[in-house]
């Protein structure tokens, strides 16, 4: 565990740097795109640590979530207030904003998420190729995106929030 700060520092580094690059790649007009980029990002981090935790330590579900979650969200609110929606929301003022869409987005993603994923898995097209937590794990995290994209566009970083 002491290295999780290790960690987390080289991949901020290694997002700020991939942020940067695809910034002067992309029209800075268009946040929705800059969003998605973002989001692939973030998503890739987040995830992929929902999994390794759940599938590599065995940790239970709201544990592995949770988790992936938050690590994925540190670099969304960089990214996405730098680089997204460049916005001049003082962090004071933006962090509890962010906070609270991240908790509202996560809590009602993934629980809506492991009711249909219970509802799904008794399919007979399901045919066991997935667990019940890995499917809401995936449908959680479509859910997530949609509801997060809105809730930092329309409150977080929103013009004239300053």
């Amino acid at each position: 565990m002491s290295q999780l700060p290790m960690m987390l520092g080289s991949w901020l580094k290694i997002t700020n740097h991939l942020a940067l690059k695809l910034a002067s790649l992309i029209n800075q007009k268009n946040s929705f795109i800059k969003f998605l980029l973002v989001g692939l990002l973030n998503t890739i981090v987040g995830l992929g640590f929902m999994f390794f935790l759940k599938n590599g330590f065995n940790l239970p579900y709201w544990v592995a979530t949770f988790t992936g979650n938050t690590l994925g969200a540190v670099v969304s609110f960089l990214l996405n207030r730098s680089f997204t929606f460049t916005s001049c929301v003082p962090i004071k003022e933006g962090v509890p904003r962010f906070a609270a869409v991240i908790i509202i987005c996560y809590l009602f993603s993934f629980s809506i998420s492991r009711l249909l994923a219970e509802s799904l898995t008794d399919r007979d097209w399901q045919m066991n190729l997935i667990s019940n937590d890995s499917l809401a794990i995936l449908l959680g995290t479509g859910i997530y995106t949609i509801s997060n994209y809105l809730g930092q566009k329309w409150y977080v970083f929103k013009k004239g929030a300053a």
